[in-house]
């Protein structure tokens, strides 16, 4: 309700554009008094362009006619009878209209919301003393809107004197007539009798004289009215040029570049709504300016006088032809972009819209759009307007689709639903080419420039730059905002240029090629950076989310960097880092004592963790599992930070049967005092040890030694006691032994 009660409270052109936004499709009264209600239902949840949302639009569109019909019911009095008949009429129209298409009423209760709140942000921004300083944005609208009144008064202007050109014309052919009159009359004198000749013949000379004096003045008039009016639509029409540039080539192609951003994890593009109603204003003042210098061609034809008039027409013509038409190609753009990596045999979708179609009353014969896969040289082609012979680089599957306009938000759109030249797109046959696709892609995306020639991108670029799409991409695939910290950077920059350097000001100059992105590998290593990085993420992404939003993951540090953090603080101390061994790994240091070296501390390191250990046991409870891991690092106590996400202790048996349990030990620390040589194939004696996690089904808690007594001596009764126990389970049948845990 609050965006609501602001919009009340708007005036000039934006209370005009809001008032605009109601009509036969949406009454103002709905929206007044449902404001709350209005604004209260996920409407962005809905997405348009799945037929399956279908339900979930009609949902919605059913609950506003009850809210329409209850509030009616609860109206009283005189003027409340009044109200109650309008609300009811309204509940019904509403359901007439869109019960065969609810998605249409959100696609316009959508847009009208939308348009509602930037009308009140841009009053908002223009109310603060400081708004042009700190919003630029509103200062750039500003700049187009006074460009767009100049246009306005220059077409109108030029409307008036091609209108009094016409009226002077109009009058100048009167003459003429008058004068082809006089000299016809002249022509019949030759007929008459010499005296009545002189008689008459005098009088029609001096006519003649003075309305051929009159007709030369004119047609030098009529000539300057016409170089005056094409100065004119010169001058228009490069204010036109200019305009059109401003919002195509730098408002369309940043929201371009936006989208492209988005496919790495940028922030969403934003809407088109704007840009559309600038494209529109364009539309509309070239159509003008179009019919005004047709309308003067037509007067010459009717008019021949001899000048520079035709070339200058001509030249008008083809200018303003020039400009519509880089108006409708530039304005037909991808709405959303189909995947960028696309496996064969596997459906997808895109919407492209024309941004100019409602103006341009394309809809009244909707044209008939097709997509198909084009190579590198083929889009060159394209651009260059060559002939491609209409190749295909690979098949699309009903690819072809009616352009629908829809007319409550005035757009004209073609979706395709299972399938104009769009983001590059990578095409694959097989998932284990995803990887390699998602890097070029990223590269693509994140360094590509506006424009460029297609697929022409830097073989290289600077570190930061790499750092911010790295950045970017990370926390769009994690979906969290914990993004990359400084020191983060500093670690992938050492990864990525084997350097060990903890200044970040020494990699600021430094330049990353595409080959040592993703084609060398590591030094040591049999994968490449991104093949690194893109594991971290899954694994991140997949199963440990939670934990690296908590800040309880360190993630990005080194097997040496571990071992100086851990053995500053007490025994049991322990972090989370990633594997630099391996793809996809994430492992647990920890300080304990040197079981070769007594008093003497050392870092241990589990073997990493990868997706299949953690589809099998999460990460919490594996940590719960190992009683030698006390405080997360620095000096958080462990069940502080993962107890929220241990798995719930199993119920008691049902029916006799006992649930078995999968339980983690590391074998050196699953006793108080571990023996190290008793189990030499789980110990490395190296400075920071690594150890395996072999799984132990029902493992139960160490037992003491029942055959030694309190003082350490050897107990024979329970020696005895146990020998018997022994003895008899093997005369037991062997199917009554184990009967009892089979399930």
């Amino acid at each position: 309700m609050a965006v609501w009660i602001q919009a009340q409270q708007l005036q000039g052109d934006a209370l005009h554009q809001m008032q605009s936004l109601y009509g036969h499709h949406f009454p103002i009264e709905v929206r007044h008094y449902l404001s709350q209600w209005i604004e209260g239902q996920l409407w962005d949840t809905v997405d348009l362009e799945n037929p399956q949302e279908e339900f979930k639009a009609k949902r919605l569109l059913d609950s506003l006619i009850q809210e329409l019909q209850k509030k009616a019911e609860h109206q009283m009095g005189e003027d409340g009878f009044l109200l109650k008949i309008k609300l009811g009429h309204y509940a019904s129209q509403l359901k007439s209209t869109y019960d065969r298409c609810p998605l249409e009423l959100v696609r316009c209760i959508k847009h009208i919301l939308y348009t509602e709140q930037r009308l009140v942000k841009e009053a908002s921004n223009s109310c603060s003393p400081l708004g042009g300083m700190v919003d630029s944005m509103s200062q750039k609208y500003q700049q187009i809107n006074q460009a767009f009144e100049e246009l306005r008064i220059l077409t109108q202007d030029t409307e008036n004197d091609l209108r009094k050109l016409q009226h002077s014309q109009e009058y100048f052919i009167i003459q003429y007539q008058e004068s082809l009159r006089i000299q016809a009359q002249l022509t019949s004198l030759s007929t008459l009798p010499p005296a009545d000749r002189q008689l008459r013949e005098p009088s029609l000379l001096s006519k003649r004289a003075t309305v051929e004096a009159w007709l030369t003045r004119e047609a030098n008039t009529l000539q300057k009215y016409r170089l005056g009016l094409a100065e004119k639509h010169q001058k228009t029409l490069a204010l036109l040029r200019k305009q059109q540039t401003v919002i195509l080539d730098d408002e369309l192609i940043q929201w371009k570049r936006r989208q492209q951003l988005a496919g790495n994890g940028g922030p969403p593009e934003g809407g088109l709504d704007i840009l559309q109603s600038w494209c529109e204003k364009l539309a509309e003042t070239i159509w003008q300016n179009r019919q005004q210098i047709r309308r003067a061609e037509h007067l010459r034809q009717q008019l021949p006088i001899p000048g520079a008039i035709e070339e200058l027409l001509n030249d008008l013509n083809s200018t303003i032809t020039d400009i519509i038409s880089a108006l409708v190609t530039s304005t037909f753009i991808i709405e959303k972009q189909p995947p960028q990596v696309l496996k064969t045999q596997t459906k997808f979708a895109a919407t492209v819209r024309l941004l100019v179609g409602g103006k341009l009353n394309v809809h009244m014969n909707p044209p008939q759009v097709k997509a198909t896969i084009t190579s590198e040289q083929q889009a060159k082609a394209l651009l260059k307007n060559e002939n491609t012979r209409n190749d295909s680089s690979g098949e699309i599957l009903n690819n072809n689709c009616v352009m629908e306009y829809h007319q409550t938000t005035g757009t004209l759109s073609a979706h395709f639903r299972n399938m104009t030249l769009s983001l590059p797109v990578v095409v694959i046959v097989h998932g284990s080419q995803d990887n390699n696709a998602t890097a070029t892609v990223l590269w693509d995306n994140a360094f590509a420039e506006p424009g460029r020639v297609p697929f022409v991108v830097p073989d290289k670029v600077l570190w930061p730059q790499l750092c911010e799409a790295l950045n970017m991409k990370y926390k769009a695939e994690v979906q969290s905002n914990r993004g990359l910290s400084e020191e983060n950077l500093v670690f992938l920059a050492q990864k990525a240029f084997s350097s060990s350097s903890n200044s970040p000001e020494e990699f600021h100059s430094m330049t990353m090629t595409w080959s040592q992105f993703n084609r060398e590998s590591l030094p040591g290593r049999n994968f490449t950076f991104w093949q690194w990085f893109d594991g971290v993420m899954e694994l991140t992404k997949k199963h440990l989310k939670p934990h690296w939003n908590d800040g309880a993951i360190l993630g990005f540090v080194n097997k040496q960097q571990a071992q100086d953090m851990l053995m500053s603080k007490p025994n049991g101390t322990f972090l989370l880092r990633f594997s630099d061994s391996e793809i996809g790994g994430i492992t647990i240091a920890w300080v304990a004592e040197n079981p070769n070296k007594a008093g003497e501390r050392m870092v241990w390191n589990l073997m990493p963790y990868t997706t299949k250990d953690f589809s099998i046991r999460s990460l919490a409870d594996r940590i719960s599992d190992l009683n030698h891991l006390l405080f997360l690092y620095p000096d958080r106590p462990k069940d502080e930070v993962f107890s929220k996400y241990y798995t719930p202790p199993l119920s008691k048996a049902v029916d006799g049967y006992v649930k078995p349990q999968i339980k983690q030990v590391v074998p050196e620390f699953a006793t108080p005092n571990p023996d190290p040589a008793a189990n030499p194939t789980y110990m490395d004696h190296a400075a920071s040890p690594a150890v395996s996690h072999p799984q132990s089904y029902g493992m139960y808690q160490p037992m003491s030694d029942s055959m030694l007594d309190a003082d350490g001596d050897f107990d024979l009764d329970d020696t005895m006691d146990v020998a018997r126990h022994v003895e008899e389970l093997l005369r037991r049948p062997m199917e009554n032994q184990w009967s009892g845990q089979q399930s």
